[in-house]
């Protein structure tokens, strides 16, 4: 996706267990384009989600483990990363 020298990271969050932070969705956005990503829950059974974002756990295609590698290869090429998140 790389294509200019600045990107936005969008991130997201759901409550996990024991009220961990989890990443659900990422947006990775430059001038040129931008990637959606929607990760699938880390736990075996978690059916429920947020009324506040509209995220639900059973949504998503993104095996979480994988979350490092994709957001990895999404940032490739840039120079300058920027981050924001809800």
């Amino acid at each position: 996706m790389a294509g200019g020298r600045e990107v936005l990271i969008d991130c997201k969050f759901l409550r996990g267990r024991q009220k961990k932070t989890v990443a659900k969705e990422l947006c990775v956005a430059s001038a040129a384009a931008s990637e959606t990503f929607r990760f699938k829950s880390p736990y075996k059974r978690a059916d429920h989600g947020s009324s506040e974002n509209g995220l639900n756990w059973a949504d998503g295609h993104i095996e979480y483990k994988d979350l490092p590698t994709v957001l990895n290869k999404a940032v490739a090429g840039f120079a300058h990363l920027y981050a924001c998140g809800v």
